[in-house]
């Protein structure tokens, strides 16, 4: 699942190329069982013009002129691209036609992500974005520190957790961990503040280089042209099980938290 860094550089990249364009038509093969009806979705996006494309979360917000905003949810193999006119393909969703003659193409393989336009008052009371929890690259290490600290639940669940701190996934908790020496299974109520302002400021520093790597592309991810991310080159640990540790040579081990996978170093991630 695309996590805050590959959102935030779809934003990045969708904003530079489509603010200014008016949507003049729209093509719909097939929308997911949970994005809005075609229906009621294309006449409130045809006509308008987007003002601005930006992230909240792992959501991508496009802003239009009077106000509404298109929504898109990529969940698991979720993307948007906005590129040339093209026949849809087997996967796409729906395909946006600009003003311009280019094109922007949802489209999810699995089925699972969406879309949807808000108006100004139902985005603000969307439960989803309501529950959200800060912005990590927007708000200080202390503050997040906070949200963890006294917590009985193990660090990584809560990093996962969107209401503790939003966009934060599997990729980014892991790598994050490793870098401040956490045992992903540590309780928040084991961690000193000096630690848990260490944990946020690694976090920072990992998705900020993320996302000037254009993202991690495991399977599914490419950016709002097409292109696949690398910062899958510089992973430490993650999906690397079995693999040795690039600090010590120890063995990486992975063990279940929160449902999810979590690989990590016991020499370097020991358990508190």
């Amino acid at each position: 699942m695309p996590e805050l860094p590959e959102v935030e550089v779809i934003a990045r990249g969708l904003d530079a190329t489509l603010a200014g364009r008016t949507v003049v038509d729209a093509e719909v093969p097939g929308l997911t069982r949970l994005s809005e009806p075609a229906e009621t979705l294309v006449p409130k996006v045809v006509g308008r013009t987007v003002v601005r494309v930006y992230r909240r979360a792992k959501v991508l917000l496009v802003g239009m002129d009077d106000g509404s905003t298109l929504v898109f949810h990529l969940k698991m193999t979720g993307r948007v691209v906005h590129g040339a006119r093209r026949a849809a393909g087997r996967h796409d969703r729906i395909l946006f036609g600009l003003d311009d003659g280019s094109q922007l193409v949802f489209s999810d393989m699995r089925k699972f992500g969406y879309v949807r336009s808000f108006t100004p008052e139902e985005l603000a009371a969307w439960d989803f974005l309501k529950r959200a929890g800060p912005e990590p690259l927007e708000t200080v290490p202390g503050e997040l520190a906070r949200r963890i600290r006294g917590r009985r639940s193990a660090v990584k669940a809560l990093l996962l957790n969107q209401s503790v701190v939003a966009g934060i996934g599997n990729i980014y908790a892991d790598e994050s961990l490793f870098r401040a020496g956490l045992h992903p299974e540590t309780r928040g109520d084991r961690i000193g503040r000096a630690k848990a302002v260490e944990l946020f400021t690694h976090l920072q520093d990992v998705l900020r280089l993320a996302i000037s790597e254009n993202g991690s592309s495991i399977s599914d991810y490419v950016n709002a042209h097409g292109d696949a991310g690398a910062f899958q080159n510089s992973f430490n640990v993650y999906g690397k099980k079995g693999g040795k540790c690039v600090r010590c040579g120890g063995t990486l081990r992975a063990v279940k938290v929160a449902g999810r996978t979590s690989t990590f170093c016991p020499k370097c991630q020991r358990k508190q």
